[in-house]
């Protein structure tokens, strides 16, 4: 039985490349292979950085893997699907989760076959490392910061803009009147709204 296939092409604005020369290279693997290509995506002028909703071609692929429309998505190249190994890990696990192959075409990988089960399984193992590698950059930053002696988070607010703030807040006035008043932001009058409420509250169960 031939395998129902669905082809997925991308190319950026900044590539001389187009997603025909994509397509053609990929409609003659599957001539040759037997394949019965049921649908094409593509995504141009897009850059693989990109989500799903900035994506559409590649975003009605994944729906059409959702709903199993095809047994195998053949793309050009690895990078075609995306730039982020995390990204490209939860693409594979989606189409294995419903049973559908993946092939790419420059790789020569074929997830259908025992040695691109192999080869696309590792990526998972690389994508945990990377995600510990950039904690471990994150942490260490965190740590030459703090030995600096360098503050973390936001600079506190000047005491008498807090004043100001409690003060127009208690005669009524909304939040968004008091940000523009004090030109503080209104998440900040909501913080100085909010410790003002809990000290309320502490002093009624006092």
């Amino acid at each position: 039985m031939s395998r129902r296939v669905a082809l997925y092409a991308r190319v950026s604005t900044d590539q001389n490349q187009t997603v025909e020369n994509q397509l053609r290279e990929l409609h003659a693997a599957a001539a040759r292979l037997g394949w019965v290509v049921i649908a094409v995506f593509t995504d141009e002028g897009v850059s693989g950085t990109k989500g799903r909703d900035q994506r559409p071609g590649y975003d009605a692929l994944l729906k059409g893997i959702a709903r199993r429309e095809f047994d195998l998505v053949a793309a050009w190249s690895v990078c075609r699907l995306g730039r982020s190994l995390q990204d490209l890990v939860a693409f594979l696990g989606e189409v294995q989760n419903r049973q559908i192959g993946v092939y790419l075409h420059v790789q020569g990988l074929d997830s259908t076959t025992p040695g691109g089960r192999a080869m696309f399984g590792m990526l998972s193992v690389f994508s945990d490392f990377e995600a510990a590698m950039i904690r471990d950059r994150v942490v260490a930053g965190l740590n030459r910061t703090r030995a600096k002696g360098t503050r973390l988070g936001r600079p506190p607010m000047p005491a008498e803009r807090v004043e100001a703030i409690r003060a127009m807040l208690e005669s009524g006035r909304s939040i968004r009147e008091v940000a523009r008043a004090t030109g503080a932001g209104t998440a900040s009058v909501q913080r100085v709204r909010a410790s003002m409420q809990a000290e309320v509250e502490q002093a009624a169960a006092a």
